[in-house]
């Protein structure tokens, strides 16, 4: 168990630990405990879990260990930003960010290479190390898409990591180096993009707005020039931190009633959709399978077609939890959406808010992403719009199979109830099996 890569490869100093702590405790209990090691690794053979799916959980784990904020990658975007004056009120954008990397840092861009190779063609950037790097991109992408990929080749070099990904995203991991290294570089982006004077301020302005008021999401996207994931990832990093709310952050993508969880973060220790390799149907009332469900259900000119704002009819959860629609947005403004809600069991609540998009690269696969803030007492005393009537009100569960609601109940089910109807299966053989015993017992 020690000679494998996991536990060679693993940087226990990243969590407050040494490999000698792991050895000190296998010498403590040497077959125990190398039993347990096999026994995981077993596990994970069986299942076909691959090194990168344990590198990737033991990130997740890092960033909800530290609450996903970094002090160390704030300051050193920060003083990078001040250094070179990005931040005047404007949007960092691609053109500045384009000057720095090429004189700076001596890269080379390249934009069409990528439209010559069909099979690459899916990849948003590649890296091509060497005296002058060249950094490949994806024409297709947005500019505020290629201004992140060039801030994220920035953060490689303020921060001086070189074991990384040759492409993004990323089509194999070797080392949890490289995936953390890949995810430092990815947050200095973010808070390049995203000042974190500038940003708290507006996450404030948000939070105290008496009445949900989307408009300032949308004023956020403009401001700082940013994509949907990007600004509630940014979320995600500074509301547990200044706001105190425990937060959680979802994406999936999906099309034709099929989702894929793609990235998620769990800071407020809530049951939310996991599994690796679990073939259930998460609960559409989520809103972040709502969303996606509304776009599939919507054709896409009436998403992005610019009218005149107004306000459309609010639908309450309900049977089905469809929740409310904002007013229509300009021409590829993202489909926003809102909700609160609550687990069957236990029964706690939180405030959802979430974006969907189609993907540009895909655009027949469409994206949500959704931050959940938990409703406690920290958050019904910051989050002021909580009382507007607007927002609508869902139950949910974590997957269809482990649902007892009923057809009735619920009118967006999209599979059985399996797991449920098998575990209550189990509970009633063995009620019944302790009456058996316990009537062979008394006589």
């Amino acid at each position: 168990a020690l000679s494998s890569s996991l536990i060679s490869q693993f940087p226990f100093q990243e969590f407050g630990l040494e490999a000698s702590d792991l050895v000190g405790l296998l010498t403590k209990a040497p077959a125990k405990a190398s039993a347990l090691l096999n026994a995981i690794l077993e596990i994970g053979r069986q299942h076909d879990l691959k090194e990168e799916h344990f590198w990737l959980a033991a990130l997740r784990s890092f960033q909800e260990l530290h609450e996903n904020y970094f002090p160390e990658l704030e300051e050193a975007a920060a003083g990078f930003a001040a250094m070179h004056d990005l931040w005047d009120g404007e949007p960092v954008g691609r053109r500045k960010l384009e000057t720095l990397l090429t004189e700076r840092f001596r890269y080379r861009l390249d934009e069409d290479a990528l439209a010559g190779m069909p099979a690459l063609r899916s990849y948003r950037s590649v890296f091509v190390d060497g005296e002058r790097p060249r950094l490949l991109l994806n024409a297709e992408l947005h500019d505020n898409q290629i201004a992140f990929l060039l801030a994220r080749e920035i953060g490689y070099r303020v921060l001086g990591l070189t074991e990384r990904a040759m492409t993004s995203s990323p089509d194999r991991v070797d080392s949890f180096r490289q995936v953390l290294n890949d995810f430092k570089a990815s947050y200095f982006a973010g808070a390049l993009m995203m000042p974190q004077t500038a940003a708290v301020g507006d996450i404030q302005a948000f939070l105290e707005s008496p009445v949900w008021a989307p408009q300032r999401l949308l004023d956020m996207l403009a401001r700082y020039d940013v994509t949907p994931e990007m600004l509630l990832y940014r979320f995600s990093e500074l509301v547990p931190r200044f706001f105190g709310l425990k937060l959680h952050f979802l994406r999936v993508q999906g099309r034709d009633n099929r989702y894929q969880l793609v990235k998620r973060l769990n800071m407020n220790r809530l049951l939310m959709p996991s599994g690796l390799a679990l073939h259930e149907h998460y609960c559409r009332r989520w809103l972040v399978v709502r969303l996606l469900r509304e776009m599939e259900a919507t054709p896409r000119q009436a998403l992005t077609q610019q009218q005149p704002a107004q306000e459309l009819p609010v639908q309450t959860a309900g049977g089905n939890g469809a929740g409310a629609v904002v007013p229509d947005l300009p021409r590829q403004s993202p489909h926003i959406g809102v909700q609160i809600d609550e687990f069957l069991h236990p029964r706690d609540q939180f405030l959802s808010i979430g974006f969907a998009r189609p993907l540009v690269l895909t655009p027949s696969v469409n994206s949500s992403v959704v931050i959940g803030v938990q409703l406690d007492e920290a958050a019904r005393g910051r989050i002021r719009f909580l009382q507007d009537p607007a927002i609508p009100f869902a139950i949910i569960n974590e997957t269809c199979e482990r649902c007892p609601l009923t057809a009735e109940e619920c009118a967006v089910r999209a599979a059985p109830p399996t797991v449920y109807e098998a575990k209550r299966q189990r509970m009633d053989r063995q009620a019944q099996l302790r009456e058996v015993l316990a009537g062979f017992n008394s006589g």
